[in-house]
């Protein structure tokens, strides 16, 4: 797993990487226990949303109805948040990892770098996940109203993805083995952050081609501060 150390402005950079979580096989029962199924239940939907992303909406799939188009919606802000929180989640389980840093920075601070990023998530998703779980909670009463619970799910997939990154930043401060590569090509887009977006567009995507990344140009476009 490559994981990238992105500078986004002089003195803030941001982690990136591009894996993609297996979904769960379909056709595969639900494991036992009701929290073991609540999860099971939100990661295929959030597998769902992250293939309706990668795929695109198609002209023929235009949603007619209100709640159609109000499910629409969901899964496209849902399938922005998974992007946002793809490099925690791949973390749970794994054991090794890379870290590709610019190479105009040591390896000792760039290792400090990563420490201090994973330890803000760690601190960050904990406190979200203890705020969405009364969202949670209190979002049962409205299983008394007919139709779908549309709020009661916002606060299901906020929870149950603040505790998946919640254990993804865990990992990755305690039990992942971490390789480094210094990389010339993270190094030129410090020269290039003060730019406006139009202006480097073009240099952005020609690095993002260097380091085989797909979706790294829309990221640092919309992540770095002029």
């Amino acid at each position: 797993m490559d994981v990238f150390l992105v500078p986004v402005a002089p003195d803030r950079y941001e982690l990136y990487c591009e894996e993609h979580e297996e979904p769960p096989a379909a056709g595969d029962p639900p494991p036992g226990g009701f929290f073991k199924r609540l999860k099971h239940r939100v990661t295929e939907q959030l597998a769902e949303a992250e293939r309706q992303r990668r795929r695109g909406p198609a002209a023929d799939e235009a949603p007619r109805t209100f709640l159609a188009r109000l499910h629409a919606r969901t899964m496209r802000w849902v399938a922005e948040w998974i992007a946002e929180q793809r490099l925690l989640w791949q973390l749970r389980g794994r054991a090794d990892a890379c870290l590709i840093y610019p190479d105009d920075v040591s390896e000792a601070h760039a290792r400090q770098l990563l420490r201090r990023s994973l330890q803000r998530d760690w601190a960050r998703h904990r406190f979200w996940m203890i705020v969405d779980s009364f969202g949670l909670v209190g979002s049962v009463l409205l299983i008394l109203l007919p139709g779908p619970n549309v709020i009661g799910y916002y606060f299901l997939a906020r929870t149950v993805g603040h505790y998946l990154s919640l254990r993804g930043a865990r990992q990755g401060l305690t039990a992942v083995d971490w390789a480094v590569d210094p990389s010339p090509a993270l190094a030129t887009l410090r020269s290039i952050v003060a730019d406006p977006p139009d202006a480097r567009a073009e240099r952005v995507t020609a690095i993002a081609h260097t380091l085989r990344l797909e979706h790294f140009a829309s990221f640092f476009q919309r992540s770095a501060t002029p």
